[in-house]
């Protein structure tokens, strides 16, 4: 059953006077589930809590870790089917959504459990004089994180998801900003955090939830001096606006950003040639998966001025047409998508592919449009990300005029290469400009989806991410929940 409260460590408060209800987007009408707003004294004594936790929680092994992790997952699990349609309820997105998402975040949590059980995570380095050990390095946490849960990812990026996770695995104490789009969800999440802490004793305060609408709680717990670290998936204007708060502290503090991309892909005259008609498939899928509403959704395409191009523009726009239209997140989520569309629509030199359709309530127009290289050099306006199914093609004249489109897009998550492996010698100028201004770099396939495990980097220049050294996703995103320690001269 859902609260509707603030959870503060082991306890559940809700002494504001601040009410709000989630949305239902596909009925377009509020849902029943009301929520307490936390106060300034409530978030006070969450960070005061987490705090204290961390003084125990840093200390326990990382074998007690791991089994608290294994235990949310379970306790995850038995939330059944309340979990799943409060999900479908705030969120709009299907059943079969739903169930992928929280495997997604089973996964993740007991890939971290397992990752504990490795003591190499810790990346120890020693240096030896005299056969005695002189210098040990190893990684510690750094203190109670702040999350803020995603809107497109109710379950795998936000209360329990991939920060959440690595935090933990870090050693360090989380406080959610739960967000508002799906309280509900979050709600029951944790609620199955708490029962998982209790089970495996861990400290009061090693997790805290809050709930707000607005963006004052975000500014606070950011601005607490017990926050060390912040993990936001988001705007460039929420994360932009994060971190100059965080730099302006008495102590500045990291936040680790994943904020905007619009994935870049560069299709050669050869792969037009050989399977044209397969890649505009391709893509309208991908295009209009989850109404558009990924951080690696394919927003450019970017190919030489020709027939070939031409024609696969078309397959592509009739490709997507024939893809039925789908439910937006929020009516918020909804306009901002119109206003950005109808923008760069309005720009001059573009030309809209697609015809135009009418779409009921949250629903989205799918649409793709076309702008020369000329033009998208003059106006970069043509290339932001828009969050929803809408892609720009970009046709260039030449080679030239590709990459140089390519060297000054912002740093991106993402970039694409449609090409024949026999035309590696002739294009590894496109590949060198690409990689320069993406965290992952993909041929002959598609940007969303994103492998959990070791290897992947969910990342990029600014303002893809924050820091490009780091992912949000896989193994690795534990580090940025870590510091470096030397103990120099210490008995074994």
């Amino acid at each position: 059953m859902i609260t509707g409260k603030n959870l503060i460590g082991d306890n559940y408060s809700s002494n504001g006077t601040t009410e709000f209800k989630t949305f239902n987007p596909l009925t377009n009408e509020e849902t029943d589930f009301v929520f307490t707003e936390v106060t300034p004294t409530e978030v006070e004594n969450a960070c005061n809590l987490a705090n204290s936790a961390f003084k125990e929680f840093r200390n326990k092994s990382d074998r007690e870790r791991s089994e608290f992790l294994f235990a949310i997952a379970e306790e995850i699990e038995n939330l059944g089917d309340e979990l799943l349609s409060t999900y479908v309820t705030e969120s709009g997105l299907s059943k079969e959504r739903a169930v992928g998402e929280r495997g997604r975040t089973l996964f993740q949590l007991r890939s971290f459990a397992d990752m504990l059980m490795d003591s190499n995570w810790r990346e120890e380095t020693i240096e030896e004089k005299n056969n005695t050990v002189f210098l040990r390095k190893k990684l510690i946490p750094l203190g109670p994180i702040v999350v803020f849960g995603a809107s497109n990812f109710p379950l795998a990026y936000s209360t329990a998801g991939g920060d959440t996770a690595s935090a933990f695995a870090a050693g360090c104490p989380v406080i959610v900003k739960a967000h508002p789009m799906h309280a509900g969800t979050g709600d029951l999440v944790a609620q199955a955090i708490l029962k998982a802490a209790k089970r495996t004793n861990m400290p009061n305060g090693v997790f805290s939830n809050l709930n707000s609408k607005g963006y004052e709680l975000g500014i606070q717990l950011v601005d607490n001096e017990n926050i060390k670290a912040v993990g936001f998936t988001g705007s460039i204007k929420g994360g932009r606006a994060l971190m100059d708060i965080a730099a302006a502290r008495e102590e500045p503090i990291p936040v680790f950003a994943e904020m905007g991309s619009v994935n870049p892909v560069v299709i050669t005259q050869q792969a037009l040639n050989s399977k044209s008609d397969y890649w505009a498939r391709q893509y309208a899928q991908s295009i209009t998966l989850g109404t558009g509403q990924f951080c690696t959704s394919p927003g450019l395409i970017l190919g030489i001025d020709s027939e070939l191009l031409d024609s696969f523009a078309t397959v592509l726009s009739k490709e997507i047409m024939k893809i039925e239209s789908s439910c937006m997140l929020h009516p918020a989520i909804k306009e901002s998508f119109s206003k950005l569309k109808k923008e760069v629509m309005e720009q001059e030199g573009v030309q809209r592919l697609t015809t135009s359709s009418s779409v009921s309530n949250n629903f989205a127009e799918q649409t793709v449009v076309m702008v020369s290289g000329k033009e998208a050099l003059k106006n970069k306006s043509v290339q932001q990300e828009i969050f929803g199914p809408f892609t720009v093609i970009i046709k260039c004249q030449n080679e030239e005029e590709l990459i140089a489109v390519i060297d000054q897009l912002d740093g991106q998550l993402t970039g694409t290469i449609i090409a024949e492996k026999k035309e590696f010698p002739y294009i590894q100028n496109i590949i060198d400009a690409l990689q320069q201004r993406v965290g992952r770099l993909i041929f002959n396939g598609v940007s969303t989806g994103v492998e959990v495990c070791p290897a992947m980097h969910h990342g990029g220049p600014y303002p893809a991410s924050s820091d490009a050294r780091f992912t949000a996703v896989g193994l690795h995103s534990v580090r940025r929940w870590l510091r470096s320690i030397v103990f120099q001269g210490f008995p074994e």
